[in-house]
């Protein structure tokens, strides 16, 4: 073989290096001019005290800024709807509804990464990760101290989120997965906006 052709070789076999900050741009291109997304999702839950991994899934609506939805499916069904102004959980097997301010529930949480518009640097300080099982990671390190996790890692690719890992004080991991993911679609207002069922246990503020 003539160097040349050695040469070809070695470079379209030699990995392409991950730039430095590449996580950054690709997260800062995801939320680019984001208004509305959809993703179907799958969500496990890793905890010390209990042995296995907790399976749930479902689908996440979210319209920028400030509002959205997730929706968990049976047999663990549960609906959260931030709309702007609240947060509603309710539990549809303890048939019970909780609310609370959404300025108090989000502070420092990956909800308000996804429905704030403002600078992700205002509210996390971020390591860039490098590349890993196809693709660029980043975490994210909450600036306020009085938050329920500790690490939110962000895996993306050609600029959309695919994974999402959640670390937090007491050693639990929560694992969401996104597929089907669509973006700037036109959703239904009525997804984001919660009336409480009659009938129904209300808690006020979590």
């Amino acid at each position: 073989m003539t160097p040349r052709f050695l040469l070809l070789l070695a470079l379209l076999f030699t990995p392409i290096a991950v730039q430095a900050d590449e996580g950054s741009k690709q997260l800062q291109l995801f939320l680019k001019n984001l208004t509305t997304l959809q993703a179907d999702f799958q969500q496990t839950l890793t905890t010390p005290e209990l042995e296995g991994t907790f399976i749930t899934n479902g689908t996440l609506y979210l319209n920028r800024p400030g509002r959205f939805r997730w929706e968990y499916a049976p047999p663990n069904e549960q609906i959260i709807v931030a709309d702007g102004n609240r947060v509603w959980l309710h539990d549809v097997e303890l048939e019970q509804v909780s609310h609370r301010s959404q300025h108090e529930a989000l502070k420092g949480t990956p909800a308000l990464l996804l429905s704030d518009t403002s600078p992700v640097d205002r509210h996390f300080d971020i390591r860039e990760l490098g590349e890993k099982e196809g693709l660029v990671w980043v975490e994210l390190l909450p600036k306020q101290k009085d938050v329920q996790f500790n690490s939110l890692r962000l895996g993306l690719i050609e600029h959309e989120l695919r994974r999402m890992d959640m670390s937090d004080s007491f050693g639990q991991v929560t694992r969401f997965v996104f597929s089907n993911i669509t973006r700037n679609t036109e959703l239904q207002e009525e997804l984001f906006i919660f009336d409480p069922p009659s009938g129904l246990d209300l808690i006020g503020d979590l």
